[in-house]
């Protein structure tokens, strides 16, 4: 058996953290290859190396010192290796990049990969694993794009030399070996890679949470966690806010096949959250799984008497928001009106722009722009063709003074997207998190919804 273990920052934050990633290591033989991120915080008062490191760059480019924010970075290697008596030459190592930074000799994107480099190197000395560098397998096209066909070989060039390793996260290289990053929070995706790449039976998030939550901590007061969730949930949830793993990891290990569980460094038994592609039904399965939402999306409402009879009305309004660089969130509709959802932030210097051009070029009958508008899922899998959820929602909102602006559901009825002002956001959240948690702080299941257990009072 073969799992890939991924560790956050916050997980390689001080050289205790580390400690705890080698018990880990050691607790497990089929954890053999291991990826990290860059050192994180230790409290809520430090700050994270890559931040530090993006922060360098903006004083090379503004011709600003940055002595000593390159001393806080370098004063956090050195500490760690210190504390752990490795023997790898971190101070050495790191005044050559801090006087070669300096003088501009790096990219703007090999500044901010050392993070995770100089952390790998670090852990694999004290794990007594081979260093392998993402440049030297994580391969990128000169256009920023991933190579995934050289990267498959280099990986696998890579673990023939070597049974185990450690490999930094977030970053990778051209074939002329110019660093390129992924994404802010790209070390989950190099470990889903080198998951997909080695054929792993398990790919392992390490973090400092013990899985998803079903909703915010910060809005519901100690939620629920979630035992199983499909990737198809993760995804729903994901883009609409709920962030544990970054939402592009997923791609990887699902198009695999490889099962992905996101588990406590500092709670490593705890059993974590497991997705993978379906999980198997079964009637004691909570109907939903979890409730996520943002704030800030506008609506623009449009009504045209007959528009159904109108060939290409739809499509003349939404080229009105291509033209603009707009993507398009939700769009509910019935006969002769629909509304267009979209990113407040993405219409914030053309929203009356969009409006005009609407109004000039198709001549609706009205047209109205909804601001301050928050949307909010609820997802689950089981809530598929299973009448009651949406009345027991609509319902618990209905009692609770919540107007709705917006529903809509998807085809495959993984979700229920409920629209409320900006003012309603978390009381909604805690009203449709009450409506599926009964008394004991359970969430209801499948038989106890179609039995008429709790609240059956409130089931269409």
């Amino acid at each position: 058996m073969i799992k890939i273990t991924k560790f956050g920052g916050s997980s390689v934050s001080s050289a205790v953290q580390f400690q705890k990633v080698k018990s880990i290591i050691e607790a497990d033989e089929s954890r053999r290859f291991v990826v990290v991120s860059a050192v994180g915080k230790r409290d809520s008062r430090d700050s994270k190396i890559t931040d530090l490191l993006y922060l360098v760059n903006a004083h090379l480019q503004y011709h600003v010192s940055c002595d000593d924010l390159l001393g806080t970075i370098g004063q956090r290697f050195c500490e760690i290796g210190k504390e752990l008596g490795l023997e790898y030459p971190i101070g050495q190592e790191f005044g050559i990049f801090r006087e070669r930074a300096k003088r501009g000799d790096f990219t703007p994107e090999f500044i901010v990969s050392r993070g995770e480099y100089f952390t790998a190197r670090l852990m694999a000395e004290y794990l007594g694993f081979p260093f392998v560098d993402a440049a030297d397998v994580v391969a990128f096209n000169f256009d920023g794009t991933l190579d995934m066909e050289r990267t498959n070989a280099q990986l696998h060039d890579a673990i023939e030399q070597h049974e185990r390793f450690v490999m930094p996260g977030f970053y990778g290289a051209t074939v002329d070996g110019q660093i390129k990053l992924l994404d802010r929070g790209g070390g989950d995706i190099s470990g889903a890679i080198l998951a997909q790449c080695v054929g792993a039976d398990l790919y392992e998030n390490w973090t400092d949470v013990s899985g998803f939550l079903t909703a915010d901590p910060r809005i519901v007061n100690n939620p629920k966690s979630i035992s199983r969730i499909t990737y198809a949930e993760l995804r729903e949830l994901s883009y609409m806010g709920a962030s544990v793993l970054h939402e592009e990891a997923i791609f990887p290990v699902r198009d695999a096949g490889i099962p992905l569980v996101i588990k406590n460094t500092n709670r490593p038994d705890d059993p974590g959250t497991i997705i993978s592609e379906e999980t198997e039904p079964g009637l004691a399965e909570p109907i939903i799984t979890g409730i996520a939402g943002k704030r800030d999306f506008v609506s623009v409402h449009i009504k045209q008497n007959h528009m159904s009879n109108q060939v290409g009305y739809l499509r003349r309004v939404l080229s009105i928001f291509e033209r603009y660089r707009v993507s398009i969130e939700h769009m509910p509709s019935g006969i002769d009106s629909f509304a267009v959802v979209v990113q407040g932030s993405d219409v914030k210097d053309c929203l009356y722009s969009v409006v005009g051009d609407i109004q000039r070029e198709l001549e609706p009958d009205e047209i109205n722009v909804v601001e301050h508008l928050a949307l909010i899922a609820t997802v689950g899998r089981n809530m598929a063709r299973r009448p009651g959820i949406s009345g027991r929602l609509f319902g618990e909102l209905g009692r609770a003074g919540i107007n709705i602006r917006m529903i809509s559901q998807g085809s495959e009825e993984l979700d229920i997207i409920v629209g409320v002002e900006d003012k309603d956001f978390e009381h909604a959240i805690r009203v449709i998190y009450d409506a599926f948690v009964d008394s004991e702080d359970n969430v209801i299941t499948i038989d106890e919804l179609e039995a008429g257990k709790p609240g059956e009072d409130s089931v269409e």
